[in-house]
């Protein structure tokens, strides 16, 4: 079962080119059309998104550069395989809300993942054009066709499936949770989410910022789940303000999509020293107004000149972003290898870089350093070089003898990736996990030790991306559903 599955017999019969009359030729030789960005000097001092829409004209003529190729490698390098030769083809004959819709029959999330991708790793990794040529801007034409067919009111939401009379409970809402919960409503089956923050999103709401994710868009999808029937069930934490067993007992199948909300540590001194944030503290008290945080979270951030971020994933780039919002004079980001070995996105250190971010490579924390009041004052360091490749295939950092150095810092925030709560060894000690607290789960069906719990997205894989724990939802709704069917009436 899928949206797909049960939409295809209501589908309309949707253009395709006659691969004859598509001039390749031709195309390669139109110029990339880029969305504008609001400038550096602006943005810094706005939540706003950086990136602006496309206008219809210039999204048309960014569309017409994809060469309508059979293979479609774009399509099988996204996760979720959207047709995105089939999209841009009716976003060429005009037919932009036909466009939107194929990108919803494949992704729950089309507006997000458009936005979030790392596309230069997946579709637009893998675009022919981008062999000579920018790629086609394929995550910025996701993000217009399907925000605009929202805002001009031409989406419809699908009808769901009569009751089935059985029920799922979600414990997330996040990626992996909304992927999941959808196509399980759509399925005629009845979903109860619960989510331990006061709004429902997981991270799309409270993990990334609004200059990159406007918060409309995460609204408007659980207003779609609304209408489909899903119940939310937010600032409720399943294993404290309710018990996973009754939980169980009150569904027939479970979905653990919870995520990996705890920030790694950097295991140097003074780590608990005040002005030490970790990454999802900072974030969610420095992006969001505080009646939309946790009573234990609604303190505001002290203001802060000097900004150190250690990391360098996207998560960092996040952070020093708002550190340079929130009105810090020198923002500085600390990671131990090049940049050819960070694993964020380009783009988000382009950004960073011209909102003023300094960068200091090939450097590892080892303490930090406090002042008189107790307080960080700033991060001693030490110069690293690249030795040979470790279990990852990346270069090794090695330390530079003699090389320690002192960076200040009022505040010091760690963004050097997330780990499973261990708290679920105990919360649901049936289900079982691997040495690092993540769900163990068939591959093949999301199924976990416990019948009739299924797991997917972060807490099974580790931190990764939005649209890879999407896919896992889907995964799992499809064996969900099965099972389901399964049981005696």
């Amino acid at each position: 079962m899928t949206n797909e599955d049960a939409t295809a017999d209501a589908r309309p019969v949707r253009p395709k080119p006659d691969p004859k009359a598509i001039d390749r030729k031709a195309r390669f030789a139109i110029p990339v059309h880029l969305p504008e960005k609001q400038d550096p000097a602006l943005r810094t001092h706005n939540w706003d998104e950086v990136t602006f829409l496309f206008d219809g004209e210039t999204a048309k003529a960014e569309a017409q550069r994809c060469i309508q190729c059979p293979a479609a490698p774009c399509m099988k390098a996204c996760p979720v395989h959207n047709d995105i030769p089939g999209a841009f083809w009716l976003l060429e004959l005009g037919d932009l809300s036909g466009a939107a819709d194929v990108f919803r029959e494949t992704s729950e999330l089309p507006e997000m993942c458009g936005r979030l991708c790392p596309q230069e790793r997946l579709c637009e990794g893998h675009c022919v054009v981008g062999k000579n040529a920018l790629p086609v801007q394929i995550g910025k034409l996701e993000t217009f066709i399907t925000e605009t067919q929202r805002s001009s009111g031409q989406y419809q939401r699908p009808t769901p499936a009569a009751a089935t009379g059985r029920s799922v409970g979600i414990v997330g809402a996040g990626p992996a949770g909304i992927g999941a919960a959808e196509r399980l409503a759509l399925a005629g089956h009845a979903v109860t989410i619960y989510d331990a923050w006061p709004l429902p999103g997981g991270l799309l709401r409270y993990g990334i910022p609004n200059f990159k994710l406007n918060k409309p868009a995460v609204d408007w999808k659980f207003d779609d789940l609304a209408a489909l029937g899903v119940e939310v069930v937010a600032d409720t934490l399943v294993g404290s303000d309710l018990s996973f067993d009754a939980v169980t007992a009150k569904h027939n199948a479970i979905f653990l999509a919870f995520g990996a909300p705890q920030d790694a540590s950097l295991g140097i001194p003074n780590e608990d020293a005040p002005g030490v944030f970790r990454a999802s503290s900072f974030l969610v008290r420095g992006n969001l107004p505080p009646e939309e945080l946790p009573k234990t979270m609604r303190e505001p951030l002290p203001h802060a000149k000097n900004v150190v971020v250690v990391g360098g994933g996207d998560t960092s780039m996040d952070c020093v972003r708002t550190a340079i919002r929130l009105g810090a004079e020198h923002v500085t980001l600390i990671y131990r290898r090049t940049e050819a070995e960070m694993q964020g996105r380009t783009e988000e250190r382009k950004h960073a870089r011209e909102e003023g971010v300094q960068f200091e490579f090939l450097t590892a924390p080892l303490e930090i350093v406090l002042g008189p009041d107790g307080a960080v004052a700033a991060l001693k360091c030490r110069r690293m070089r690249l030795g040979e490749p470790d279990e990852t295939g990346r270069a090794r950092p090695e330390p530079v003898p003699n090389s320690e150095f002192e960076v200040s810092a009022d505040v010091l925030v760690t963004a050097i990736g997330y780990n499973a709560d261990p708290v679920w060894g105990e919360v649901a000690p049936q289900v079982n996990r691997d040495q690092w607290g993540r769900v163990l789960v068939n591959p093949a069906t999301m199924w976990t030790s416990q019948p009739g719990v299924f797991a997917g997205g972060d807490n099974v894989n580790g931190a990764d991306l939005v649209v890879t724990a999407l896919a896992d939802g889907q995964k799992a709704a499809t064996a969900i559903d099965e099972y389901l069917k399964s049981l005696p009436a």
